[in-house]
């Protein structure tokens, strides 16, 4: 493995005092379904860190995404913030975006920093590149990043190694695409990237983050957003071959093994008692990819759709001695991260119009949550639609639906690319407390006498939502630049193919 970290400090790891406020350890998945954890149904899948956090934390089973694709949900979890707002909308961004997310918008990694937080992200950013990185985390408060700036299909994933010995990924992915980089900060690590060695190089850098932080004395505020388990999966030497699941049951096993890797630092770091651990998924499965994608449990569709399974995530949030171990169904979205986040660590939270709620009581007291309503945005935004569907409480209803590529091969002919938009009027109407499948529209014969005041507020309220929501410009359609994909070599030709370099050295 090539050591790309160097610390001036080594690895012995001793208890200390924890200090005041709280570390925030941030973990998001890619593309993993809500039935793909073995603390949420599945019956072959190895997670036994993620499932040990769910033992002793908090476990949603009603917690929600706002977007069914990468760059909106991410928008949305680090800001607070709808995607509309930021103007991340539609589809998602690619190695060429003219467009990011705006450099005016808060994201949880600022807010902490102003607080005296150390901050740093390993993973997936996927949130724009930009002229010159200008889009990249440490514009956006990240103080260190490790990571690729957008999906590793979006590049040539034939001249990636995914799986020993030297077994090239499965698939085609963006052939047009320049080679799939890795970043340190503004500089480019490696190019191709060897994917075998990704993880635990992220592994070593969060490791070294924590250490040096406590050692600082500084509260920090960690950010892993895994490329696990978005197709085409990969895994490293330790854990490829080793699940019943195949290669997405290898992906899975290994972003299971580092979410272990971060709980035992902080054990052996002593500070599980002032350590707040969040983790979710941005968006659903990509059902397409059969049996190396993920699954819905018994949710409807995946990835792309407004159905629950395109929006609904596993969620666990964990605090040793803090949170009471258990499971709620209250309702609760990635738009809640930031409030919450702000109001453990005694922040002060930014001047902008904000959409999340603060959960603390839920999480320390068993309260119930504030939240009561979810809007389901499609990845295809349209201003003069709006949502395509709203909950309220435990009713689900449908104003359009839509199919997608991405929710393909499943039995359900709703799912796929060939379920066209289609309007509802009245709108399908769904009893998620009984039916979260969304089998059963109770509209189906009408509108029945005890449901028209049901019915009723939830026309009032997507009404009140679609005229007071801002659209901000989007940044997804300022277009694309070929001169913007990322090359090591910037004066070689021809690209992409001459886009290569090994660098050695990563610093904190």
């Amino acid at each position: 493995m090539t050591p790309w970290i160097i610390c001036t400090v080594g690895f012995l790891l001793c208890p200390v005092v924890s200090s005041d406020p709280p570390n925030i350890i941030l973990i998001l998945a890619d593309d993993l379904g809500y039935g793909d954890l073995g603390c949420y149904g599945h019956p072959s899948s190895l997670t036994p860190n993620l499932d040990l956090m769910a033992a002793k934390g908090l476990r949603f089973t009603d917690f929600y995404s706002t977007g069914a694709v990468c760059s909106p949900s991410r928008a949305s979890l680090l800001t607070g913030r709808f995607q509309t707002r930021s103007g991340v909308y539609p589809g998602v961004f690619y190695p060429s975006s003219v467009g990011g997310l705006p450099l005016s918008e808060i994201t949880i990694a600022e807010l902490l920093k102003s607080h005296g937080y150390a901050t740093a992200m390993a993973g997936k950013w996927h949130l724009g590149l930009g002229q010159n990185g200008s889009f990249l985390p440490t514009q956006q408060g990240f103080e260190h990043f490790l990571g690729v700036p957008y999906s590793h299909d979006q590049g040539p994933c034939q001249t990636l190694i995914c799986f020993p010995p030297s077994t090239h990924c499965y698939g085609t992915c963006d052939l047009g695409e320049s080679l799939l980089p890795v970043f340190n900060d503004e500089r480019i690590l490696q190019q191709p990237v060897d994917l075998t060695e990704l993880v635990p190089n992220y592994e070593q850098f969060n490791k070294a983050f924590i250490y040096q932080s406590v050692m600082k004395k500084k509260p920090f505020f960690l950010y892993y957003a895994s490329h696990h388990t978005h197709y085409p999966q990969f895994a490293s030497a330790q854990y490829a071959g080793r699940s019943a699941r195949g290669k997405f049951g290898d992906a899975l096993l290994e972003f299971d093994g580092t979410v272990g890797k971060l709980l035992q630092t902080v054990w052996d770091m002593g500070i599980q008692n002032n350590t707040l651990f969040i983790f979710t998924s941005d968006n659903g499965p990509e059902t397409m990819r059969e049996e190396r994608g993920g699954s819905s449990g018994l949710l409807k569709c995946g990835k792309s759709t407004t159905y629950e399974g395109g929006l609904r995530e596993p969620a666990i949030m964990y605090w040793e001695g803090k949170i009471n171990p258990g499971v709620t169904s209250e309702l609760a979205s990635t738009l809640d991260i930031l409030p919450t986040v702000a109001a453990v660590a005694g922040a002060h939270l930014p001047n902008v119009t904000l959409d999340g709620y603060d959960l603390t009581k839920l999480l320390f007291n068993g309260d119930k949550s504030p939240r009561n309503t979810v809007y389901y945005y499609p990845p295809s935004i349209d201003h003069n639609r709006g949502i395509h569907a709203l909950r309220l409480g435990k009713y689900k209803a449908h104003f359009y639906t839509e199919g997608a590529a991405h929710s393909e091969t499943t039995p359900d002919p709703a799912c796929h690319v060939t379920a066209l938009l289609t309007e509802h009027n009245p709108p399908l109407l769904f009893d998620l407390g009984t039916d979260p499948a969304e089998n059963y529209n109770l509209l189906n014969s009408g509108v029945p006498v005890e449901l028209k005041p049901i019915l009723s507020e939830i026309q009032n309220e997507r009404e009140r939502f679609n005229k007071h929501m801002i659209y901000a410009e989007s940044e997804i359609n300022k277009g694309k630049d070929p001169t913007l994909r990322p090359c090591c070599n910037p004066d070689c030709t021809p690209k992409p193919t001459c886009c290569h370099c090994q660098m050695k050295d990563v610093y904190l």
